[in-house]
């Protein structure tokens, strides 16, 4: 088995490869994942926020997630638990994020 911060590092990159296709950035650096949590029965549940309620992209993200947090050999299946607070401002984007949209 491998090491939990191996893993933990795989599920970041692969979190950090889901693109936000209206702002061209990864959901990682945008903020909008609050918590991974992975089982020993290989159930991975991600704790993540939208930009906006009512967010037309919720569909394609889940499934993009998904899709992508599958190809970590130890996740067996994904769920999606998506939380209103706290709220998401520019705040939660990283230095990176900020910079390739604009704003300082």
């Amino acid at each position: 088995m491998r090491d939990n911060k191996e893993i933990q590092a795989d599920i970041m990159a692969a979190l950090g490869s889901v693109i936000d296709p209206e702002l061209q950035v990864d959901i990682v650096n945008l903020g909008l994942i609050y918590d991974v949590d992975l089982d020993e029965d290989g159930i991975c549940l991600v704790t993540m926020t939208l930009t906006i309620m009512g967010c037309p992209l919720s569909d394609y993200l889940n499934k993009a997630i998904t899709k992508a947090l599958l190809t970590v050999p130890e996740i067996k299946h994904v769920d999606i638990n998506l939380v209103w607070y706290p709220a998401w401002s520019t705040d939660r984007m990283s230095r990176e994020a900020k910079l390739l949209l604009g704003i300082h």
